[in-house]
C-alpha cells in the first residue's frame, strides 16, 4: 500500500529536504510509525501521548483527520495525507484577529 505524505517546510530536515514521501499503513497511526523507520525524530514532531499534537493539522485527501478518526483514521492505497503546522495569528489587542 502506498500513501504519498506531503511534508511541510518545517519538518523536511526530516526527510532529507524532500516535500513529499512515501509511507505505508492502514491508519495514520501505522502511516507515522512507518515513516519513522525511515525519518527518525519525524513521529515525535507530529504525535504526543498518542494523540496529534496540538500544533499539527493532518489531511486525508483534504478532509482533517480530527474531524475523521484521528490518529486512528483509516487509509487506503493511493491516500494523500498532508502535515501542515497550525497557524496562529491576529494582532495583539485584537483577539478575534478582526482588524
Amino acid at each position: 500500500m502506498a500513501i504519498e505524505v506531503r511534508i511541510p517546510t518545517i519538518l523536511r530536515s526530516y526527510t532529507d529536504g524532500q516535500k513529499a514521501v512515501e509511507g505505508s499503513g492502514t491508519t495514520i497511526d501505522e502511516l507515522f510509525a512507518n515513516l519513522e523507520e525511515r525519518h527518525p525524530g519525524i513521529r515525535e514532531r507530529l504525535v504526543d501521548g498518542g494523540e496529534l499534537r496540538r500544533f499539527v493539522n493532518v489531511y486525508l485527501n483534504d478532509e482533517d483527520v480530527r474531524f475523521l478518526d484521528g490518529i486512528s483514521t483509516k487509509l487506503s492505497d493511493g491516500d494523500s495525507v498532508t502535515i501542515l503546522p497550525a497557524v496562529a495569528g491576529g494582532a495583539a489587542g485584537d483577539p478575534a484577529g478582526m482588524r
